[in-house]
């Protein structure tokens, strides 16, 4: 499976607890986190959220008065193998898109992990890799 779909980006302050209070915001309403990625900085950190109900998440996250923005990203299932994440670059490379960023999962156990691309061009990304 690959599509697009929409990616939250939370800002939170960059201190104890603040991770806690936006997941159990999250959890009180129901949302699934299916990916997660966090970039911190001095003051405050970026939680970048793929869920099952963005809709529900950014109205549960907003009680926080935490600054969020809403963008579209590539959401993948990948194969959990060697060589797959070097193929997908490749694929993306030889079409001529830039990958702004990207983060994954997987585990050992599982056949499949997930992998989530922001590029400069999505269509062209999910065509790319089709």
């Amino acid at each position: 499976m690959i599509q697009i779909v929409p990616q939250l980006a939370v800002f939170l302050e960059n201190r104890p607890g603040m991770l806690a209070r936006a997941c159990q915001a999250l959890a009180a309403a129901k949302v699934n986190i299916l990916a997660m990625s966090i970039l911190d900085t001095v003051d405050h950190s970026v939680v970048r959220l793929v869920v099952d109900k963005p809709k529900d998440a950014e109205q549960a996250l907003s009680k926080l008065h935490a600054m969020m923005q809403r963008g579209d990203v590539v959401f993948m299932d990948v194969p959990n193998a060697v060589g797959v994440l070097a193929g997908i670059a490749e694929k993306l490379a030889e079409a001529g898109i830039n990958l702004e960023y990207a983060y994954c999962t997987a585990s050992s156990a599982h056949s499949e992990g997930a992998l989530v691309l922001r590029t400069n061009d999505l269509e062209a990304t999910i065509n790319a890799l089709s």
